[in-house]
């Protein structure tokens, strides 16, 4: 079957319609800055998808299109269906599971690519074979090691690092595996019985590097990870767009590629570590153990009545979210908090650390869903000089991300990490159902602190009965 009206590949409406589509998708991410802009950029975005989608599809020389519908066809009622059905605290793994199906597919159309070169007899160029190589080794990688990140995000594998003997000479050895395979084919690139299986063992190469890599990651890392997974599906995705000379293939997957890139340095940045260390050092989990004597320290609490008495007389006050919230699903509450509070004179704000959550903006997206003003909402290098003048800080859920050990404790795995200094604030009121460790997997000495109440309890439970308690104040 062919379209009713194909176009030229290399006419101009088709180049026209390809900047149209990447023009969108720029104004889409420009658009995504902002919180009260980012569902309208998204939709912009998506429609300069369909129009390279549609572009694509109405050039001359494309295959079956019974199956490109079906295929288009049940990818929307799956996604659809996800988007509806998936909760909040389980986006973190949906966009890894995301993210890790587009490097996939980069992989196969490469791996498609290729078969159909070697069994057309074809002698494939090195400015088009490099490329290919290039897309199928990433968007492997890509796919497998967003495959672990969401097993790990939704508890299907253990979330801390998991690692094998001598794992990283075995990373070092897939690695030149991959790279002794790459110049094996560019040297002998013509149709032979050798090419098709060792491009298959580059593959199942990448595939491995792509598990053991991640594997070794902690939880607490996983927001990293998963920005720069998507780092690669975004390379692999340029890369095959050269191959396949699809121009917004190429600006598509640079974009992302690019943003990708930038969120990973700017993330590693906020926790003062590198990449290097993020991938290598097996930080940022739950040690076995941890916690168990925690208890013993001495610590003050108080129940959901004393708070909000401490809040109703503060007057500012800063609520610090983290994983917390998200998993008491808890942002309409504190919303309805916030408000009773400001119907008492009190200034309410939000302390939003880089890496709170589980994926980049995680907080952001979840405050935004609760309608909380923009302008409440300060990133930390804003919020730490205010905390000294704050009455009251309330933290939610958040735990290494508040952690003062950060800043005195040299031993700590956590140390010289930029935090939230609520530990700078008149009081502390700290919103947790017990005093285990976070992902970090150590003792957070916030919980000791004499100005420190903790409030044990569901987040969610703690936060309406402390607005029915300011009500009736």
């Amino acid at each position: 079957m062919t379209p009713l009206a194909a176009l030229d590949p290399t006419g101009a409406p088709v180049g026209i319609l390809y900047i149209v589509a990447f023009s969108l998708f720029i104004y889409g991410i420009k658009l995504g800055t902002h919180p009260t802009s980012a569902r309208r950029g998204n939709g912009i975005a998506a429609l300069g998808m369909g129009v390279a989608v549609a572009t694509t599809l109405a050039q001359k020389g494309i295959g079956n299109w019974g199956i490109i519908i079906a295929g288009i066809v049940i990818g929307s009622i799956v996604g659809a269906v996800a988007s509806k059905r998936v909760k909040m605290t389980a986006m973190p793994q949906m966009v890894a599971l995301y993210n890790g199906l587009g490097g996939g597919a980069i992989a196969l159309i490469a791996w498609s690519e290729y078969r159909h070169w070697i069994h057309a007899g074809e002698t494939v160029s090195l400015e088009i074979l490099i490329p290919t190589l290039l897309a199928m080794v990433i968007g492997s990688i890509s796919f497998w090691g967003s495959s672990i990140a969401f097993g790990k995000l939704q508890e299907l594998i253990p979330g801390q690092p998991v690692g094998l003997p001598g794992q990283k000479i075995l990373n070092g050895f897939l690695l030149l595996a991959l790279i002794a395979g790459g110049v094996a084919l560019a040297m002998n690139n013509g149709p032979d019985d050798f090419s098709q299986p060792l491009f298959i063992g580059m593959l199942v190469a990448a595939a491995a590097l792509g598990l053991m890599v991640v594997l070794p990651i902690g939880g607490a890392d996983m927001p990293v990870v998963i920005a720069l997974l998507n780092a690669f599906t975004g390379l692999s995705a340029a890369a095959a767009g050269i191959a396949l000379d699809n121009t917004a293939l190429i600006v598509g997957g640079t974009l992302v590629g690019s943003s990708g890139t930038i969120l990973t340095l700017e993330m590693a940045k906020a926790m003062n570590r590198s990449v290097a260390n993020i991938l290598f050092a097996g930080f940022g989990s739950p040690v076995a153990g941890a916690g168990g004597d925690q208890e013993q320290r001495p610590h003050r609490s108080m129940n959901a009545q004393d708070a909000a008495i401490q809040l109703a007389y503060a007057d500012s006050v800063v609520i610090v979210p983290g994983y917390g919230l998200a998993v008491a699903q808890a942002q309409h509450a504190v919303r309805e908090m916030a408000d009773e509070l400001k119907k008492k004179g009190v200034s309410v704000n939000y302390a939003i650390h880089p890496v709170a959550g589980r994926m980049p903006g995680h907080m952001n997206v979840l405050l935004a869903e609760a309608d909380v003003p923009y302008e409440q909402l300060k990133e930390m290098d804003e919020i730490n000089p205010e905390l000294s003048q704050t009455d009251v800080c309330v933290v939610i859920g958040a735990n290494d991300v508040t952690n003062p050990a950060a800043k005195t404790d040299e031993s700590s795995p956590i140390y010289g990490m930029p935090i939230i200094e609520v530990d700078q604030a008149q009081q502390v009121l700290v919103l947790k159902r017990s005093m285990s460790p976070g992902f970090a997997g150590i003792d957070n000495d916030l919980f000791y602190d004499p100005k420190t109440a903790m409030v044990f309890g569901d987040a969610k439970a703690i936060v309406s009965e402390i607005v029915q308690e300011l009500g009736s104040l």
